[in-house]
């Protein structure tokens, strides 16, 4: 059974948001048509840097915990991963949005952009020997700043609270990832790579790792909606 760990915790990740897709209220299913599409640009850049980065041993993958097949040298798994995580994390955003009417990080999000963005490339610049913490760090910062300066996203306020609560189920399946709960983890690190700083068993890097792929996906899901943000008038109102 230990084979099918990292299969199962893709599974268990895209159980309660596929479920509920078709729920009459949200109609997540409607809005497939820009969320696969930022599915499919993030999962390009984002495969692609996997690939490379397993080829150089920056990471990898305990066959211990793997089904078997693979392509471009990544998992069955880790394919899945790249559809089923940004999937999951945009319900909750949807769900979000929905039900917390009120844009409560709304007026925060671009000085909290911008303070992160300085950190962001500060960290990255001053350990640009750290491939992982490097390329995160400072690519992050760029999608931000694309936000902030160029398109100016009005949903930056939802998008940082969607991400917020994305963060709850982001540590219960990477913790189990890297190796929480299991006497080895399914997917290590070259702590030459990275900063070392663990949160539990999972590198500081994958929190920002998961900002900007999430963003990306958003980037690309909000596009076709056209919709207003900000606060939003009371559930059943126009």
């Amino acid at each position: 059974m230990e084979h099918y760990y990292y299969l199962g915790l893709d599974l268990f990740t895209l159980s309660f948001p596929l479920l509920r897709s078709f729920e009459p209220k949200l109609q997540y299913w409607r809005k497939w048509p820009g969320l696969f599409v930022g599915i499919a640009v993030m999962a390009t850049v984002f495969i692609i840097w996997d690939a490379i980065f397993t080829a150089n041993g920056v990471w990898g993958f305990n066959p211990r915990y793997l089904t078997g097949p693979k392509l471009f040298h990544l998992p069955i798994e880790e394919w899945l991963f790249f559809l089923v995580v940004p999937y999951s994390c945009v319900f909750i955003y949807e769900a979000l949005r929905y039900y917390v009417r009120r844009d409560v990080l709304g007026k925060v999000a671009r000085p909290l952009s911008i303070a992160l963005i300085v950190v962001l490339l500060v960290v990255g610049m001053l350990h640009i020997d750290r491939i992982y913490t490097a390329i995160t760090f400072l690519s992050t910062a760029a999608m931000l700043a694309l936000h902030v300066f160029v398109l100016k996203s009005p949903y930056l306020g939802r998008f940082y609270l969607g991400y917020a609560v994305s963060l709850i189920p982001f540590f219960l399946v990477n913790g189990i990832l890297t190796g929480w709960l299991l006497d080895e983890p399914i997917v290590w690190y070259n702590n030459a790579e990275n900063l070392g700083i663990r949160m539990n068993t999972i590198p500081i890097e994958d929190s920002q790792y998961l900002l900007f792929f999430l963003l990306l996906t958003i980037t690309f899901y909000e596009r076709p909606l056209k919709r207003e943000h900000g606060d939003l008038p009371p559930v059943g109102q126009p």
